[in-house]
């Protein structure tokens, strides 16, 4: 159900306009129980602590989710959704990546203690949807574990979406050719974080790794191929790349970050149509 921009009951706080900071935990706790209700969507975004080779920061996925889950939020305030955004959780399932100094990681046990505790807590108040806006890809089966287990433990509407479109360089005016190959550290990646925050990037340190023998095989792979496997980021290197960052630009970022807040967003109108119930036959 869609209500006023305001996200409010009537005796919640009233914000007096489009852009109005939607960060549920900048209220007091008795301005966030008046300002929540049972239509509320509350967003999380979920990023990683960890390496992204030589020439990215270890915040990447982090600092992307909180980037496109603000701007999605405050689009969706600003067009009628009652929707507040809690902080980015930072340190979440690196372990593909254990390797390289900097990166710091939950383990799967403590991983899904915390999301049972963070779903627990949310439970106590008066929103009923809770999404899940991920930056980092090994955060996915355990957000998809987490979805049915507050579902099942709270009775909370629960969600997970990529917090942006990550897709392979094809080559041309998309960069160099990925090969299909291009999840971490790549082109887009590096693209949206010369958008984002080009003063943490090092174009004189990208460099490309690709896997080109596995871009031979027709089942396994990335993106979307039908056979998953077990990876470390090194298995493929020891730069932990696995794409092509040396052709990435802010412009081809901005062109990204505007595509994925856009898909963000209609998401969101989504999930707030969304019910489990049945409607009713005519």
């Amino acid at each position: 159900m869609t209500t006023s921009t305001s996200g409010s009951s009537t005796s919640g706080p009233a914000p007096s306009g489009p852009f109005v900071s939607r960060k549920l935990a900048e209220l007091s706790g008795p301005a966030a129980a008046a300002a929540l209700t049972a239509d509320s969507i509350i967003v999380i975004p979920t990023g990683a602590i960890e390496h992204h080779g030589a020439h990215l920061p270890l915040s990447t996925d982090a600092l992307l989710a909180e980037t496109y889950a603000t701007a999605a939020v405050e689009r969706g305030a600003a067009e009628g959704l009652d929707i507040w955004i809690l902080p980015t959780l930072t340190y979440t399932k690196s372990d593909e990546h254990h390797w390289a100094p900097g990166t710091v990681w939950l383990s799967w046990e403590t991983l899904m203690a915390t999301l049972v505790d963070i779903g627990r807590s949310i439970a106590n108040t008066p929103a009923r949807k809770l999404v899940f806006m991920n930056g980092h890809g090994g955060n996915g089966a355990p957000l998809q574990v987490a979805n049915r287990e507050l579902r099942r433990r709270f009775g909370l509407s629960t969600f997970t979406m990529s917090a942006g479109i990550q897709r392979a360089g094809s080559g041309g005016a998309d960069g160099a050719d990925e090969l299909g190959l291009g999840i971490h550290a790549g082109h887009g990646e590096t693209s949206l974080v010369l958008h984002v925050r080009p003063d943490l990037v090092d174009m004189s340190k990208a460099e490309r790794n690709i896997p080109e023998h596995i871009a031979e095989m027709e089942f396994i792979g990335f993106n979307n191929k039908p056979v998953s496997f077990g990876w470390m980021s090194n298995d493929f290197g020891p730069s932990g790349v696995i794409g092509d960052p040396t052709g990435a630009t802010s412009e081809a970022g901005a062109a990204l970050f505007e595509e994925s807040v856009t898909r963000s967003l209609a998401a969101l109108h989504e999930i707030d149509r969304f019910s489990h119930a049945v409607p009713p036959r005519d």
